[in-house]
C-alpha cells in the first residue's frame, strides 16, 4: 500500500507541474558549460531537457558529446536517524554506505561507453561497464516529441566474495523516455531488467531477474538551480515489504557552475548502482534510514586543440 500511495503521490505532483508550465514557451535557455558538452544537432534544434547525464538515481536521456570525458563522484552517507543515525553519528555524516566513482566518455555525440566503480561495502563493490545510445531527441517545435535512450551494463563484483564467478556478474538494460513541458518541467519513465546474479540474500525465493520501473522530475527555479524528484519500483514478488525491502526514492535540487554540476540530496537508497539499489535496497524513511548524499560532474572537453606546440 505505501508503494502505491507514493506513487500516486510522485504522479500528483507531476501532473500538477505539467499544468504549471503549461502556458510557458516551448523553447528552452540556452545552455551553457555542461550543457554546451550534451548532445546537439542544430538542424532539429534538440531541447536539453536534464542539466546532466545523471540525477539522483536514474541516468537522464543526455549523453556527453563526442571527444568528451564526463568525471563523476558521488558519495552517500550513513543514516540520518533511527538507531544507526542521529547526532552520535553526526547525522549520518560520519559513515559511508557508498562512493561511486564513474567516468563517460562520448565515442559519437549520441554514443557513450561508461565506466565505474562502487565501493558498497555490504555486498562487496561493484565494477560496472555501460553503453548508452541516444536514439531520438526532442525538438522545440514538438516534430520530435520525446527524447529516447537505451543503455545497457554488465558489473561485476571484483573480490572473491562468491565461490562462482557467475554469481558474480550482474547485468542491466533500461530504456529512458523523456519529455520537456515548457521550458521548465522535464518528466521521465525508465522501464528496465535486472539480472542479478548475486547470492545476496542468502534465502529461499530470490528473484534473479525481474522487471523495474523508474520516474524521475526536473523542475527549473532559477537559470542554474533546478528541483528534482526520482523514484523506482522493482517488479518482484520476493522484493516486498514483508521481507523488509522498499521502493528507492530521493529528492534534491542541483546546481550548475561553469563546467560542474552539484546535486545535493536526500534519499533512502543506500547504492549508487541501479544493480544493486534495485535488487536490495532495505533503507525506510519511516525508521529514520534515509541519507545526506551529492553528486559532482566535471566536463573535460578533449575537442579543442592546445594552442601551445
Amino acid at each position: 500500500m505505501k508503494k502505491h500511495l507514493m506513487l500516486a503521490a510522485f504522479l500528483i505532483v507531476s501532473s500538477g507541474l505539467m499544468a504549471q508550465n503549461a502556458d510557458n514557451s516551448k523553447t528552452s535557455t540556452p545552455a551553457d558549460s555542461l550543457l554546451n558538452s550534451m548532445s546537439s544537432d542544430q538542424k532539429n534544434l534538440p531541447v536539453i531537457g536534464f542539466r546532466s547525464t545523471r540525477l539522483i538515481l536514474s541516468q537522464t536521456t543526455e549523453t556527453v558529446k563526442k571527444k568528451t570525458l564526463n568525471f563523476m563522484v558521488i558519495h552517500r552517507f550513513g543514516d540520518f536517524a533511527g538507531k544507526n543515525g542521529g547526532g552520535r553519528f553526526f547525522y549520518g555524516l560520519d559513515d559511508v554506505a557508498d562512493v561511486y566513482i564513474g567516468f563517460e566518455y562520448g565515442i559519437t555525440d549520441n554514443l557513450n561507453i561508461h565506466f565505474g566503480r562502487s565501493t558498497q561495502p555490504t555486498l562487496g563493490g561493484l565494477v560496472d561497464l555501460e553503453l548508452k545510445y541516444a536514439m531520438l531527441h526532442q525538438t522545440t517545435d514538438n516534430s520530435v516529441p520525446v527524447s529516447l535512450t537505451v543503455l545497457g551494463q554488465a558489473g561485476v563484483r571484483p573480490y572473491n566474495t562468491y565461490n562462482s564467478f557467475g554469481d558474480r556478474l550482474s547485468y542491466f538494460g533500461q530504456l529512458i523516455i523523456a519529455k520537456q513541458f515548457g521550458s521548465n518541467f522535464t518528466l521521465q519513465v525508465s522501464p528496465g531488467f535486472v539480472q542479478d546474479n548475486t547470492a545476496y540474500p542468502l534465502v529461499a525465493g530470490n528473484q534473479e531477474g525481474f522487471f523495474s520501473l523508474a520516474a524521475a522530475a526536473r523542475l527549473k527555479v532559477t537559470r542554474h538551480l533546478n528541483l528534482i524528484i526520482d523514484y523506482a519500483h522493482p517488479f518482484s514478488s520476493f522484493r516486498t515489504g514483508a521481507n523488509g525491502f522498499t521502493d528507492p526514492l530521493g529528492f534534491g535540487f542541483e546546481i550548475e557552475t561553469g563546467g560542474h554540476v552539484f546535486t545535493l540530496n536526500i534519499t533512502n537508497a543506500r547504492s549508487v548502482s541501479e544493480i544493486n539499489y534495485l535488487s536490495n535496497n532495505q533503507a525506510d524513511f519511516g525508521k529514520g534510514q534515509y541519507r545526506i548524499g551529492f553528486t559532482i560532474s566535471r566536463i573535460f572537453d578533449f575537442n579543442h586543440k592546445s594552442s601551445y606546440k
